[in-house]
């Protein structure tokens, strides 16, 4: 299973700025504006001189022609892309790659979950309870230690809070961490950069809230489903 990424732009990086901005220079000399479709912090993802590739679109309204994909730390590629996450994911809801999620013949998406609150999925039909969850996106490692967050994030926590609410109101509900990255062996909350979340989703646990994990192996032309990896509470 795989979801497919035209990253034909060749380049390194010069910068990311202003969250969804990012220079790079191609090998030609050109430094190139693009769109960053990440708005976590990268850390370990944004150094400077790292190749990179980027996707090309000329759909009409776009005010930035490329979208930065995918950057090589180490030996690694690591995808930057969090909608590609969420594409994975549904792949792998539709090849029943992971067993607790499995048997639910409709998946829909971006369901409103409560006053100003939206999870990616809602799986619903078969013989079991409907199942709310939600995916996030990790691209930080330490070692083979896959990690979340990157930064501190109140939406993250609002999102564990919202799956704990809906267990406890007799529905399944699950976070999925989908590691875009293939050298990570197991993932784990990244307390050093924000203890709350590492609570938040510990409490959440202890509530009935489900955790799996996803790795993806990156490459210029598509973003393999990899296997499953544990989660360390």
């Amino acid at each position: 299973m795989s979801v497919p990424v035209a990253a034909h732009l060749r380049g390194r990086l010069l910068r990311r700025y202003k969250r969804f901005l990012a220079d790079v220079e191609t090998p030609d000399g050109r430094v190139l504006t693009v769109h960053c479709p990440n708005p976590g912090a990268m850390l370990g993802c944004d150094a400077p001189g790292s190749p990179v590739r980027c996707s090309t679109s000329d759909a009409p309204g776009r005010r930035l022609r490329h979208t930065l994909e995918m950057i090589r730390v180490g030996r690694t590629w690591v995808g930057l892309h969090t909608g590609r996450a969420n594409a994975l994911a549904a792949r792998a809801l539709e090849g029943g790659l992971v067993a607790g999620l499995a048997g639910y013949p409709r998946v829909r998406r971006e369901v409103a979950a409560g006053a100003g609150c939206r999870l990616d999925f809602r799986l619903e039909g078969g013989r079991r309870r409907p199942l709310w969850l939600e995916v996030k996106s990790v691209t930080l490692a330490e070692g083979r230690v896959a990690r979340f967050p990157d930064a501190v994030t109140a939406r993250g926590r609002r999102h564990m809070d919202t799956l704990a609410r809906l267990r406890a109101g007799g529905e399944r509900a699950a976070v999925l961490f989908v590691v875009q990255r293939g050298d990570c062996e197991r993932v784990e909350p990244a307390d050093d950069i924000d203890p709350a979340y590492g609570e938040t989703l510990r409490r959440a646990v202890r509530r009935g809230v489900e955790v799996f994990a996803l790795r993806a192996r990156v490459t210029p032309r598509a973003l393999l489903v990899d296997r499953l990896l544990p989660v360390t509470l």
